[in-house]
Formats: structure tokens, sequence, C-alpha cells
């Protein structure tokens, strides 16, 4: 059981120095998700080999065109290639209208249905709840409406220790049982089976946080406490800090505070200004004080299998 990110496109407003706009497809079990969807999104899927017929599920962090600009491109060529299974698609307010917009003047009727989710800006909530797992908004300090996200499995349960099975007799209720926690009990309400004894510590349950174009979210510490993975934008080195400070952005150093202060197992930077062709100084300064740092490379996978 793991989480993987792929990076498709790591770089800010501009196409520059060979990086393109936000977007990214994280897998969480079977599950794959297409977060933000710049222009030339489906082509650096095609690139990278990632099947359209297998994201679902699509999150758009706000309205600026570098985060959202590829996705009726995306959604005309899964109509185009036959699709038919449902979308998710959650985004902020507006969303909706545009691609209506965009479908009825090209007069387009998709073969699949879109289930739209729209986030509410300034708030936190559950966008998505699935068995396993719940998306959350995470409000961002942006100039437009503009959350982030937080995946996070719900806890698993217990395993059944196989190499006692041939010694015990399992019913599937008593397996049902087990996984729960509890005991297998005989008629006369004795332990017929001990639950420590044939059973194993769940696995652990993943989390990844995404932080879009924002400020610095100290509110969102607690919230994001721990995760195994956060990706925070880190648009400028810190003696542009007084520019992202104007633009409503993030120099690297204090997405690495951030990342260290709320204890996260791994940092991805991304959302470059073209004004750096090399990514030195913003993988350099991160580093000063957060050394599980990495740089969203276009084409990189982070995988996170265990704690």
């Amino acid at each position: 059981m793991s989480l993987e990110l792929l990076i498709l496109g790591s770089n800010s407003a501009a196409f520059a120095h060979r990086r393109h706009h936000t977007a990214q497809v994280f897998k969480l079990q079977d599950q794959h998700f297409l977060i933000d969807c710049g222009e030339g999104t489906q082509l650096l899927m095609k690139r990278h080999k990632v099947k359209l017929s297998r994201i679902d599920h699509i999150f758009i962090s706000h309205l600026h065109g570098d985060h959202y600009f590829g996705l009726i491109g995306l959604l005309s060529t899964m109509h185009l290639f036959g699709r038919q299974k449902e979308l998710l698609l959650v985004g902020p307010p507006g969303l909706k209208e545009i691609l209506q917009l965009q479908l009825r003047h090209s007069e387009t009727s998709l073969n699949f249905h879109i289930r739209f989710v729209e986030f509410k800006p300034g708030q936190s909530e559950v966008v998505m709840d699935h068995p396993k797992f719940t998306v959350t908004s995470l409000p961002m300090d942006h100039r437009v409406p503009c959350s982030g996200y937080l995946f996070k499995e719900k806890p698993k349960k217990r395993r059944i220790n196989r190499k006692v099975l041939p010694d015990v007799q399992l019913s599937n209720l008593d397996i049902i049982r087990l996984k729960e926690g509890g005991d297998v009990l005989n008629e006369d309400g004795s332990v017929k089976y001990e639950n420590k004894l044939i059973t194993l510590d769940p696995n652990p349950s993943f989390s990844y946080a995404f932080f879009s174009d924002t400020r610095v979210r100290p509110e969102l510490l607690e919230t994001v406490r721990g995760v195994d993975m956060l990706y925070h934008e880190a648009t400028f080195a810190d003696d542009m800090k007084d520019r992202a400070i104007q633009t409503y952005h993030t120099t690297a150093k204090q997405a690495a505070q951030f990342a260290k202060d709320a204890n996260v197992g791994k940092l991805v930077l991304g959302h470059f200004s073209a004004r750096y062709k090399e990514l030195d100084p913003i993988i350099d300064e991160a580093k000063t004080v957060f050394e599980r740092s990495e740089l969203a490379i276009e084409g990189t996978k982070f995988v996170v299998d265990g704690k």
C-alpha cells in the first residue's frame, strides 16, 4: 500500500525553461486523481503514459489560467475516446459555468456525466467521502477564491496473520469480527480466538496535502500536521519575499518553514517563477530549513510506501 505523486507541470503563470503549467496525477490505493490542469496537460499525460481512462476525479484549485486552461481540451478528448463513466470534478464557483459555455458554443454534448462539486471559498470541508479515504478542501490565501486539498486515508482494519491460519478454522463472520478488532467467541461467551494472537496491526494510513497558489497559511498547520507528503507552491526565493506578499505567493524558505513546523514527511516544491531558469536557489534555500525537500521536476514520481 502506498501513495504516488507524478508531476506533469510545475511552472507558474508562463511556460518557460521547458517547464509547463501546474498539473499532477496523484494515486491513492486504486484511485487516480488529476490535480489542476494547466494548458497542455493531456499532452503531458500522454508523454508520461498516464491513461485518460484511469482519471475519474479532477480537482481544480482556482480560476487562474495556468491551473485550468487545459481542462476543456482534456474533457473533449475523453469524450472523443468514448468515455461513459461518470467524472467527479471539484473546483471553485464559476468553473461549471465556464465549461458549460464552452460546450454550448462548440455544440458538444459529452458522452459522460460530470458531477460538479464546488468548494466554498474560505472554508474547509469534505468535498469527497469515499469508503477508504476523504478529500478535504483547504482555503488558500490568493487573489481569487482558491483551495488546496487534503487526501487522507481512513484508518484501516486489522490484518489476519496468514502464518497461523492453517491451525485456525475461521468463518467469514469470524474474519470480519477479527478485522474490526474483536475476539471470536464461543456460544457460551468465552473466547475462542483471541484477536491479538491471530491478527496483525493495520497497514499505515497515508495522507497528502496539496497547497496551491497562496501566501503562507499558518492557520492550517494543525490540519496537515504529520502528513506523509506536502506539495507547496514556492514561486520565489526569499530575496523576493516582498514580491511574494504582493502577488499572494510563497517563498521556498517560507514553504520549508511551514513543512518543518507541521512535521510533514516530505516537502515537494513547485509553481516556479519563470525568472528562475535554474532551480538551485529554490531547493538550496528550502533544504537549509527542511532537509526533506524536493523539487517538482516534470516527470518525477514521488512514492511513499511506509512510515
